[in-house]
């Protein structure tokens, strides 16, 4: 004989999948507008109910149990449905209380969050943002396991699992500072792939897009200094005889400013798609959907505004590249 639900179990699924979705009992209430002390309550009678530790502390986070992740792996999107079915369209940025969390680069981040929270003082009050570090080799996985709502990144090959919106496709430019012997309009491949390299690397691997365009021309280069983010860029440049290739958006105010130098490379670069990514499950989450057009109103004006600034001031310094 199946087992009919009841109202109160149906409760706790609904507060087992705040707990799941935020790693935090105190992240939970504030989701659900509940008191914390409410939160564990509702925890102590899951355990006893379905017979299971449920979280372990984790230092200020908790960690779910195998028997969790795979009940929270059966029921969370049949509990989206049910919710999207009863009150489709139940976010409202008034009176919204939530929190996003977004795997971003730190580039992006200056692009966006100044905007993006005067956006949100104005309309959404109660919404909280919260950025995660980016990391390509784990994109995936931490919107399969729900850490984060959104990433903001490369597209590559997406899977069945996860949707993509178009944001932008960065401009490359090669950058040095004002003393750097390459500093000039006409900077030939050789002398490119002789110079020593910084490289941005957020995967921690020591060779880039970059590295394999001039494997295509026979040709190699010294990456003689790493980094994982984009912010100490400029800095180290204006110090040293490196050079970089990087999206223009990381580095526009510097190369406006006149801190650091700018030419084009000499290989052709095809820019990556830069992308909103999120879980098909969250495909009809309406704070989403707010969310990500707000995304690709800010981060779309301010890549197509900087890329032209930046242009027009290196044309102005240096007609020549743009003949």
């Amino acid at each position: 004989m199946k087992k009919v639900m009841r109202p109160q179990e149906l409760n706790l699924l609904m507060v087992f999948d705040a707990i799941m979705t935020e790693r935090s009992i105190t992240r939970a209430a504030q989701r659900l507008s509940m008191t914390q002390p409410a939160v564990s309550n509702a925890v102590s009678r899951m355990r006893v109910a379905w017979k299971d530790e449920l979280f372990v502390k984790d230092g200020r986070n908790i960690q779910p149990t195998l028997h969790a992740q795979n009940l929270w792996n059966q029921v969370r999107e049949p509990l989206i449905s049910l919710t999207e079915a009863v009150d489709p369209k139940s976010f409202d940025p008034a009176t919204a209380k939530r929190t996003f969390r977004i795997a971003v680069t730190d580039t992006v981040v200056d692009m966006a969050w100044a905007e993006l929270r005067c956006a949100i003082e104005k309309e959404a009050p109660g919404i909280n943002i919260h950025a995660v570090p980016y990391t390509i080799v784990n994109s995936d996985q931490v919107l399969e396991d729900a850490e984060v709502d959104i990433v903001i990144g490369n597209t590559g090959v997406i899977s069945n699992t996860f949707r993509a919106e178009y944001l932008f496709s960065p401009t490359y430019i090669c950058i040095m500072n004002h003393d750097h012997p390459l500093a000039k309009a006409d900077l030939s491949l050789e002398e490119f792939a002789a110079a020593d390299h910084l490289l941005v690397s957020l995967s921690g691997d020591t060779t880039g897009y970059t590295d394999q365009v001039l494997m295509q021309h026979g040709l190699s280069r010294r990456v003689a200094v790493t980094v994982n983010h984009f912010s100490s860029v400029a800095n180290l440049i204006k110090r040293s005889d490196l050079i970089c290739v990087i999206p223009i958006s990381a580095v526009a105010k510097q190369i406006i400013d006149g801190d650091i130098a700018a030419t084009r490379p000499p290989i052709e670069l095809m820019p990556q798609q830069i992308s909103t990514i999120w879980h098909k499950r969250q495909d009809r989450d309406q704070g989403l959907i707010w969310l990500r057009e707000h995304f690709k109103r800010i981060i779309g004006r301010t890549v197509e505004l900087e890329t032209t600034q930046v242009m027009e001031c290196l044309c102005k310094k240096n007609p020549a590249m743009c003949q």
